[in-house]
């Protein structure tokens, strides 16, 4: 079937004309007719513009363009909910925006069309990026495709689902505390975090500035590689962007792990971690072993004040950056009295519960009198747990950890206790306190019900090609990335 080849796949049919653009996009629609019912990824789709790109794709084909050119060209891939497409909805899964449209494309828009991706659908997530399993949407939860009564992760949940549901070739969301890495392991496909810095995020609605970071879902190593090339690169509209020539990522993927050094972090390996996950993990690392790795242990000693650091300065960005959905100039408007009271009435319908759980922590620890208690005290941590990545990369090329604790747990499972629901992310989250990159890939399955399980490998700054060729070296030897799930 069509809509279960991997990119890859799909763009050498493309270049051998032994399909079109047209069909893998109409393959892509009919899964979603048939399936998407019960995953509820998509939260919408313009099926018309869709397959309007798909057939500019196919002229351009048949007009000599190639894929050496244009690496997507004529690949259908979604949207995370956040992303600014001109013309279309941006709801980030919130009731408060309304029926407000973009009025411009984003840069990773701009990009993806450049390089020949057709981009549809607009997919499911935690409201405002704000979760790690896609129940705060406020259009209703996505499903994991593997059990559809357990979550798919979050935030950007909707696109792990859409990738492992085989309803597009591929996806891009955003990481601000594990948001892609997290939901690719508990759906079984591959997520990449990239360096702060190295993708645009003008265009991408904000929840923490300072550690957001757009990166691809996809169905194995080498389709992610060919996404963040396309997706990187400096960009003169985001002040962070980072002035520095890309790799191509795909083309330097091959070979072993013969000579390369991965970091073992002991504070990783903690109690609590499910037994299952464990005993995939330590298989992996023997597997490493195999492909020619040395593994050494290696001390992350502020790891364990991650989650809480975290949660001071996200919430505190959030406090800032969700202030300007007020109601006044754009969105949905619920009208008081006086400005005052149009504010609370339109935040208080308009946003979810989490969402306002965080503004309210990030608000109080900017308040006077708690502001060095709380948020300059988590800056420091912040820079601690920062240079404990910089001892560690002097020692290893890369570390290698588990991605989550524990396979999907049921929905609801955790919606009444937020401090477990935030430690599902407790391995993901210092990546990106300390700004340096991250990839998940499968590295086996639980046992009943049978659920994905994610290995993460954690790369120094700006390392995405290394990290990207140890990721490669290890799937190639495991069975686990063409596993799919029975829909």
């Amino acid at each position: 079937m069509l809509h279960e080849l991997t990119l890859s796949g799909l763009t050498a049919k493309l270049t051998a004309k032994e399909v079109s653009a047209r069909e893998a996009m109409k393959a892509c629609l009919d899964r979603i007719d048939a399936i998407d019912s019960r995953v509820n990824a998509f939260m919408s789709i313009d099926r018309d513009d869709a397959l309007r790109q798909a057939d500019a794709a196919d002229d351009a084909l048949a007009n000599g363009s190639t894929h050496a050119d244009k690496p997507l060209l004529g690949v259908p891939v979604s949207l995370k909910d956040l992303f600014c497409v001109k013309n279309q909805p941006a709801n980030c899964s919130s009731k408060i925006l309304g029926d407000f449209r973009s009025p411009y494309d984003g840069t990773v828009v701009r990009k993806l069309r450049d390089a020949g991706a057709v981009l549809f659908g607009r997919v499911n997530m935690d409201e405002f990026a704000m979760g790690s399993s896609t129940e705060n949407s406020a259009f209703g939860r996505s499903n994991n495709p593997w059990d559809l009564e357990r979550v798919p992760g979050g935030s950007s949940g909707g696109c792990a689902a859409a990738v492992a549901a085989q309803e597009c070739f591929a996806s891009i969301g955003t990481d601000t505390g594990g948001s892609i890495r997290q939901p690719a392991a508990l759906c079984g496909c591959v997520g990449v975090k990239p360096t702060y810095g190295r993708v645009s995020r003008y265009g991408v609605v904000a929840f923490a500035s300072s550690l957001d970071q757009v990166g691809p879902l996809a169905k194995d190593v080498r389709d992610s590689a060919t996404l963040l090339g396309a997706l990187a690169g400096h960009d003169p509209y985001d002040s962070s962007s980072v002035p520095m020539n890309v790799p191509d990522y795909a083309a330097e993927l091959g070979g072993d792990l013969r000579g390369v050094k991965l970091g073992l972090p002991k504070e990783y390996l903690i109690d609590g971690i499910d037994p299952e996950v464990r005993a995939a993990f330590d298989a992996a690392v023997k597997q490493c072993e195999a492909l020619g790795a040395e593994i050494h242990e290696v001390s992350m000693p502020h790891t364990e004040y991650g989650v809480a650091t975290y949660y001071i300065v996200a919430t505190a960005e959030a406090s800032a950056n969700l202030a300007r959905f007020d109601g006044i100039r754009y969105g949905d408007r619920v009208d008081g009295a006086d400005p005052f009271t149009l504010y609370c009435n339109t935040r208080g319908r308009g946003f979810g519960e989490e969402v306002k759980r965080r503004v309210i922590l990030g608000t109080y620890v900017l308040s006077s009198g708690y502001y060095d208690a709380y948020y300059l005290r988590a800056q420091k941590v912040r820079t601690l747990i920062k240079r404990d990545f910089d001892q560690a990369f002097k020692k290893v090329d890369a570390l290698i950890t588990p991605t989550v604790p524990s396979p999907a747990f049921k929905a609801g499972e955790k919606m009444d206790d937020p401090l477990q629901m935030y430690l599902s992310d407790i391995f993901t989250i210092s990546c990106n306190l300390a700004g340096t990159c991250g990839i998940s890939l499968p590295c086996g399955f639980s046992s009943d019900p049978k659920l994905p399980i994610g290995l993460q490998f954690l790369g120094k700054p700006f390392g995405e090609s290394q990290l990207l060729e140890i990721a490669y070296a290890y799937e190639q030897a495991t069975p686990w990335h063409k596993e799919r799930p029975a829909l």
